[in-house]
């Protein structure tokens, strides 16, 4: 099955998992670190221009973003995390928001990790994989910035990542490249895959 998005809009911020939109549908979340280029990965796969940037005001990238896609499923856009320039308790507020919003979602598909492939993964990516593990989670991960390294630097970021989260070799990793739209097709035919038939 192919995905064409044809229909695209922003719903709604949420901070509380009991506020999501109706009607439930599908949902396919975006984590990643600040700056990872999560707004530009959504924006080239919905073929529009600054579409996830909902707001400039800095507290909208505080919250978890629904967009409805051809009225069919949602991408949520979950706040970034690894921040530096917050405080303690905001970086224990957003914690739990996220916390809550994967744990009690059982309209959740599957939750994209955003790795940046100019740095590699993170402290903070590596916690977060294991807590997706740990609750059983269903993730796929993205490495982003593909464009930015030349192929064979990119094939040992890629070798990182895999090492780093100790995947197998048959577990697939996307690079992405939101200018040149490498693994746009890849993503989107994931998707289509977990949609109901």
């Amino acid at each position: 099955m192919k995905l064409k998005i044809t229909k695209s809009s922003f719903v709604k911020s949420i901070v509380d998992i009991k506020d999501r939109p109706k009607p439930f549908l599908p949902e396919f979340a975006f984590a990643g670190r600040s700056n990872v280029g999560k707004s530009s990965l959504i924006n080239c796969l919905l073929n529009r221009k600054n579409f996830a940037k909902v707001s400039k005001q800095p507290g909208k990238t505080r919250t978890i973003n629904y967009f409805l896609i051809n009225e069919d499923f949602y991408f949520v856009d979950l706040p970034g995390y690894g921040f530096a320039r917050i405080s303690g308790q905001e970086q224990r507020r957003w914690k739990q928001m996220i916390e809550n919003y994967l744990l009690n979602n059982e309209y959740l598909k599957q939750i994209m990790v955003l790795i940046d492939l100019v740095v590699g993964p993170q402290k903070n990516d590596l916690q977060l994989i294991e807590w997706l593990r740990y609750n059983q989670i269903p993730f796929q991960i993205i490495g982003t910035k593909s464009d930015r390294i030349s192929r064979n630097i990119r094939e040992k970021q890629l070798k990182l990542v895999r090492q780093s989260f100790d995947l197998s070799e048959d577990v697939p990793i996307i690079p992405f490249s939101s200018k040149d739209r490498t693994g746009r097709a890849q993503v989107l035919a994931l998707i289509a895959k977990l949609l109901p038939a």
